[in-house]
């Protein structure tokens, strides 16, 4: 049984993965959370690569965290694609392998619902972060209609499971809060082509 759940976790749910997260209205996410990044960018949460057709000419350099090898491979064709290089550095967002001070920004899309302690991962990032450099998100989490978060609450468990850890009922904001970033603009609402308990959205720009 549990070689069978490594199987999965390791092989089939990032492919899965790869082809749900590319997907209609993902793609008009992704090209909004992107603008306006430059210099040199941190990801965590690279999965795929299904960010870098949308990352700015103003991009110098992206360093990329994750743990799949397999998404890795998935990403090549994309890679191939970026005028710029794709540094992979490190599997684990609760530990960076870079200095202080050191990126113009950051960039997290349907990561922090994932990462065991997200507000570590936070820390981490605002650590490795010039001062007053921003963070781009994307990410799903708690929904404001108590019917909907009811459920998410009662999901999680079962979602955890079946997406390698996918928390759904998480305070986005709260989160980012506790991590020491300073909210600079953010929408929330539901994605058009999920379901409410999985498609609660929060998209937007945090401060250092």
């Amino acid at each position: 049984m549990l070689g069978a759940m490594a199987v999965y976790r390791d092989h089939v749910l990032p492919r899965v993965q790869d082809r749900l997260l590319g997907m209609g209205e993902t793609r008009e996410m992704r090209a909004r959370v992107c603008a306006g990044l430059a210099g040199d960018v941190v990801e965590v949460g690279f999965g795929s690569g299904h960010n870098l057709p949308y990352l700015p000419a103003g991009v110098t350099g992206l360093w990329a965290v994750d743990p799949s090898e397999v998404g890795r491979r998935l990403s090549q064709a994309r890679r191939e694609r970026f005028p710029v290089p794709v540094v992979f550095s490190g599997t684990d967002g609760e530990s960076l392998p870079f200095p202080d001070d050191r990126f113009d920004a950051a960039l997290s899309t349907w990561t922090l619902c994932t990462i065991p302690d997200a507000v570590a991962a936070l820390r981490e990032l605002r650590r490795v972060l010039r001062r007053d450099a921003r963070l781009h998100f994307v990410e799903h989490g708690l929904a404001p209609d108590r019917t909907v978060a009811t459920w998410q609450h009662r999901a999680t468990p079962l979602q955890r499971r079946l997406a390698g850890g996918c928390h759904l009922d998480r305070d986005i904001p709260a989160l980012l809060d506790a991590g020491g970033f300073t909210v600079e603009s953010m929408d929330t609402y539901y994605e058009r082509s999920a379901p409410k308990v999985l498609g609660h959205i929060y998209e937007g720009i945090a401060r250092a």
